[in-house]
């Protein structure tokens, strides 16, 4: 059971300013560890907190990733990609 990885256009927007070798690490993880799984959660932590409570994140490097997880689409919608000092903002 394959899941579809989709990008906010801000997420997208986020990730086009990164550098290459971070982008190409980002995508990587997405596609081999997240979308090939048949639980993405396997690797990602819930957040928590009234605002972020239904969101997870993945970590990559010194990067985050925020995540919307649907399971009746089979999708996990990636809402904002950025560094870990600033992702939470």
């Amino acid at each position: 059971m394959a899941w579809t990885i989709e990008f906010e256009r801000k997420a997208a927007k986020q990730l086009r300013k990164l550098d290459t070798s971070t982008v190409r690490q980002i995508r990587d993880y997405l596609r081999s560890r997240v979308a090939e799984q048949a639980n993405p959660r396997a690797f990602g932590k819930a957040l928590k907190g009234a605002r972020l409570g239904d969101y997870w994140r993945y970590r990559v490097g010194d990067h985050r990733i925020i995540c919307e997880i649907q399971d009746e689409k089979l999708v996990v919608l990636v809402l904002k990609v950025g560094h870990r000092r600033r992702i939470y903002d």
